[in-house]
Formats: structure tokens, C-alpha cells, sequence
């Protein structure tokens, strides 16, 4: 089997849309949140989300493409350039754009696009609706914008699993290059889905924490925790068979090694109370690896901050690692960032490989008093120096769908 590597990624986030200043708001501990300004959010009983306040539109972009584009591809077209340049490809130096793909998705797609549009139709009638609207909004046209600016002639999918897309999306590219089908991917996840239909309708599930104070609304793990703040952003990793990066010079951030993906078949919302549908991705990407539970050095957990939700992920952890759950560190930079939904799994994978190149593990902010029904290892509110030759990221999305990545340092 071809080994998978790491050569680039890039990041837009509620804590840093370039590398340097990503990294160094995990090994601070920042604070993304913050109050809602997209809309006025006083009706849905919610006030705080993760917003990008700074993107930087200019740099990949002119004003013409926010009016044929929805933000949730224009994190991701971002992200996934800023990862074609850390990896040192462009356009015009890809060998072979037929072995070139892209399995960048969503969540949700455009949905501050399908709002807007809903509105325009029923206040001014269906002739008002936008000819962009089909285009802006759909799920898939994140992966195929990106296809279109990198000229990507491979496999171009969106793997929609709700929270869980971003990691599906890169454990599927993974084996793309690890079973033969292409040399190079780009592959992640972007979500933008701060807006009224979408915090209304995570509001009517009780999903979201109502807390005002942005110190104590997401708080993974603690016992006071009651439901997860909206996020939004994207992250995409390069992905390249090992041949492929060291014929071309490559330098190389990290290994791929496994992927877990499986279903709990349970509920619509809820995970499996004991937590076995999502140990039992942990144990497959484990076994991908071919490595025991006590090599693992760090867990990014999908850590939502809602009460089933942490409680069951903490299960899953005891039910995949035995005993050595006591020594693998845990942390949910959803503390920082908030939920990024779809884009979720595609910035906590940045996390996870700057954690092992940085040998250091992002805290769980705001931590006051860790929940005793978690028997985990949580790393809380300062980041750590540690030893890690493997991390694991887990996202976990509605319709019991789960996912699992598992990456190695690179050594030399």
C-alpha cells in the first residue's frame, strides 16, 4: 500500500486564518468566541458564536466572487489554497491533474445564501431569486470551486455527514492516494452557518448554550457545560503519496496513517450512551495503523461542549483504549474555537498535526471543574509539552455518524 503524507494546510478560524498565528492561539489558549454581529440574535436566546472577524478576502480574491460565492466556499477556496502554497504546488506544477483530486465539504453548504434568497422569494416573488442561488448554495460546490482554481481533474466529492464531513473527507482522500487513485488531494472541511435559520434552528434543539459569557459558554468536559457555541471556518490538508512528495523535493509535515468510519445506528441527535459506536472508529483507525492504543499520544475530541455528547465520547475513549486511556491527553479546541460544524474535522486535523510538529498539546480553555463522570486525561486551560509520536482527531455528527483520523510525526 502507498504511504500517505502531509506536505501543506491552511486555515481561516475564529482564532487565526494563517498558520503562525493559528498555532501560536492554540499554544496561548485564545479565545475565539465571541458576541453575534451577523444578525440581531436577541429572539433565538443566543448571543455568542465563533466568528471570523478578520478574514482576509484580498488576498485569493475580488469583490465579484462574494456575489457568485457563499462564504462557506470561500473559506474553503482559501484554505485549500493556502495549503497548495505551504506544500509548494501550483496550477502549473502539478504533474498530472487526471491523479489531482479534491474531498473538501460542508455541513449545511450556503445557508446564509438560502435564507436570503428564501426571503427575497417570499417578499418579492420567485423572478427576484438570484440565478446564483442553486450554485452558491449547494453542498458540493465548495470541492468543485477549489477544483476550478487549482485545476484539479482527479475525484472531486463532498462527503456531507454533518459534524463529521470534515473527517470523513480526509480519512476518503486518504485512501484515494493509500489505495492507487491519486497522487495528490486536497482535503477538509468548511462551514459558514452563522445566521438566523442556523442558530434558530440549533436553538429549537437545545443544542446551543444559551451562556452570554464567552469564558464560560464553551467548556468541553466541565460540568457546568450546556451545549455548543457555532463556530465557522475551514480547514484543508495537502495530502500526497509519499513517492509523490519526496520526487518533487517535498518538505514533509506528517503521516496519514489510519481512519475510522462507522455509524451508531441509534438516534438522529443523540450518540450511543456507552459510547461503543464511536470506540469502535477509534479501534479501525487503530488498526489501519497497526498500533496499540498506549502509542497514541494525543486525542483531539470532538468535546462539543453538550452534555451527552462529552459524556458519551468519554465512554467511547475507555471502550477503544483500555486501560491506557489514563495516559493519552485529551483536549477539545472547540473550547477556542467553538463548533465549526462540517468544518470541524478539517481545522481540529490542522490542530492535531501542529501538535505533533510542535510536540505540545492545545488546552481546553475555561475549564473550572471537570466533569467526574469523564474519567479522561483533559490537558485544562494552559497548553502542555509532551512527547506525542501519534494524534487521533474524532468528529462525531447527527445521524450517529463517526469519524476518525490518526496521523504519525514525521522523522526523518
Amino acid at each position: 500500500m502507498t504511504r500517505v503524507v502531509i506536505t501543506g494546510f491552511g486555515v481561516a478560524s475564529p482564532i487565526g486564518n494563517d498558520a503562525e498565528t493559528f498555532l501560536e492561539s492554540l499554544k496561548n489558549g485564545k479565545n475565539g468566541l465571541g458576541p453575534i454581529t451577523r444578525f440581531d440574535a436577541t429572539e433565538t436566546g443566543i448571543s455568542v458564536a465563533g466568528e471570523i472577524t478578520d478574514f482576509p478576502l484580498e488576498k485569493y480574491f475580488i469583490k465579484k466572487d462574494t456575489k457568485r460565492m457563499d462564504l462557506f466556499s470561500l473559506y474553503g477556496i482559501y484554505a485549500a489554497l493556502d495549503a497548495m502554497a505551504m506544500a509548494g504546488l501550483t496550477k502549473e506544477t502539478i504533474a498530472d491533474p487526471d491523479r489531482f483530486g479534491i474531498m473538501v465539504s460542508s455541513g449545511i453548504g450556503g445557508l446564509p445564501t438560502i435564507e436570503e434568497q428564501v426571503i427575497k422569494m417570499h417578499e418579492k416573488g420567485p423572478k427576484r431569486v438570484s440565478p446564483m442561488f442553486v450554485p452558491m448554495s449547494i453542498v458540493n460546490m465548495v470541492a468543485g470551486n477549489i477544483a476550478l482554481r487549482v485545476g484539479a481533474k482527479g475525484i472531486c466529492t463532498s462527503t456531507v455527514t454533518a459534524c463529521a464531513s470534515g473527517t470523513h473527507s480526509i480519512g476518503e482522500a486518504f485512501r484515494n492516494i493509500k489505495h492507487g487513485y491519486a497522487d495528490v488531494m486536497l482535503a477538509g472541511g468548511s462551514e459558514a452557518s452563522i445566521c438566523e435559520i442556523g442558530i434558530a434552528g440549533f436553538a429549537s434543539l437545545t443544542a446551543l448554550t444559551s451562556e452570554s459569557d464567552v469564558n464560560k459558554a464553551s467548556v468541553p468536559f466541565d460540568s457546568s457545560r450546556s451545549g455548543f457555541v457555532m463556530g465557522e471556518g475551514a480547514g484543508v490538508l495537502m495530502l500526497e503519496s509519499l513517492e509523490h512528495a519526496e520526487k518533487r523535493g517535498a518538505k514533509i509535515l506528517g503521516e496519514m496513517v489510519g481512519y475510522g468510519a462507522n455509524c451508531d445506528a441509534y438516534h438522529m441527535t443523540a450518540p450511543t450512551p456507552d459510547g461503543s459506536g464511536a470506540g469502535k472508529a477509534m479501534k479501525l483507525a487503530l488498526g489501519e495503523a497497526d498500533i496499540t492504543p498506549d502509542a497514541v499520544g494525543y486525542i483531539n475530541a470532538h468535546g462539543t461542549s453538550t452534555p451527552a455528547n462529552d459524556k458519551a465520547e468519554a465512554k467511547a475513549i475507555h471502550y477503544a483504549f483500555g486501560d491506557a486511556y489514563k495516559d493519552v491527553y485529551v483536549s477539545s479546541t472547540k473550547s477556542m474555537t467553538g463548533h465549526l460544524l462540517g468544518g470541524a474535522g478539517g481545522v481540529e486535523a490542522v490542530a492535531t498535526l501542529l501538535a505533533l510538529n510542535e510536540q505540545f498539546v492545545p488546552p481546553t480553555i475555561n475549564v473550572t471543574e471537570q466533569d467526574p463522570e469523564i474519567d479522561l486525561n483533559v490537558v485544562k486551560n494552559a497548553a502542555i509539552a509532551a512527547d506525542l509520536t501519534y494524534g487521533m482527531s474524532n468528529s462525531l455528527g447527527f445521524g450517529g455518524h463517526n469519524a476518525v483520523i490518526l496521523m504519525k510525526r514525521w522523522e526523518d
